[in-house]
């Protein structure tokens, strides 16, 4: 056993956004599954396992999938971990907004003990963020002899020697509900001129977009939240993707006369945005 392989979990269920596959979502021109692959082979991992469903057009790793589906993170690593031969596993959940500065930071930290994880903002324990001596998780996975299945990764890291990584917001943050995609895609938008360049955007500066929605709340008495321009763009931008450019502006109308049939709040318009966007990911998938 040698050098360092890389586990990427994208087998969750996505509840908080509807039951939508998270690892598929748009972020920067690729998938959040395709940014955590490319954050685990730039800091060189010799080779790279993914806990969920096989997606076309990620090559270059193996898959696996725990058992039962959706049995956690302990499970999830217990079936990965079986095709790891390395020393030493990066753990990088596949719903990171910045994966690559996780990994950055992780494998630049030193590795006396049995690992490394990173600490968010809050001075939380990401354990599912971090690396780890595969011996180590190994060893500790032999104890749970009534099963991993639901959990949690504290339990699977309990006495072991982890080191704690504080690596800024940024590293740890991930997406977790849609306003975390909204705000993941702001902040990419702000520290790339291309990242964004699509449908919404191409023939429409931001400020010409702002003055124009402006015009249409005084004409129509609408709030800023009656017309939510981030989510109807993103609305556009994963139906694009997932189904095609034309469904777009189709499937926003659809969300407002579906929300709009149910009451016209701006919670009934998110819950309608959600299930589409769900609906456009499955059909891509299909």
């Amino acid at each position: 056993m040698t050098g360092m392989a890389a586990i990427v979990l994208a087998g969750g269920r996505g509840s908080r956004m509807g039951g939508i596959a998270k690892p598929l979502l748009q972020l920067g021109g690729s998938t959040l599954l395709g940014r955590a692959v490319d954050a685990a082979r730039a800091v060189g991992c010799d080779a790279i396992v993914v806990v969920g469903p096989p997606v076309e057009g990620v090559s270059g790793v193996r898959w696996a999938r725990e058992d039962p589906p959706f049995g956690g993170p302990v499970a999830a690593l217990a079936a990965a971990l079986e095709l790891v031969t390395a020393d030493w596993v990066l753990v990088l959940p596949a719903d990171l907004v910045s994966p690559r500065d996780a990994a950055r930071a992780l494998t630049g930290a030193g590795r006396d003990g049995d690992g490394v994880c990173l600490v968010d903002d809050q001075g939380r324990e990401q354990w599912l963020t971090g690396i780890y001596r595969t011996a180590a998780l190994g060893e500790r996975l032999a104890t749970f002899v009534d099963g991993v299945e639901g959990l949690p990764a504290r339990r699977l890291v309990h006495g072991l020697r982890v080191g704690r990584i504080e690596a800024g917001a940024a590293a740890a943050a991930d997406v977790d509900t849609w306003d975390h995609l909204r705000e993941a895609r702001r902040r990419v938008a702000a520290g790339t001129e291309t990242t964004m360049a699509d449908s919404s955007s191409r023939t429409l500066p931001p400020e010409a977009l702002d003055a124009w929605a402006a015009v249409l709340r005084d004409r129509f008495d609408l709030s800023e939240d009656d017309l939510p321009i981030s989510l109807i763009l993103d609305l556009a931008r994963d139906v694009a993707n997932g189904v095609a450019r034309p469904a777009a502006p189709f499937s926003a109308y659809v969300a407002g006369l579906v929300a709009g049939r149910a009451g016209g709040s701006p919670e009934q318009v998110r819950a309608a945005v959600a299930e589409i966007t769900r609906l456009a990911a499955a059909h891509g998938d299909e």
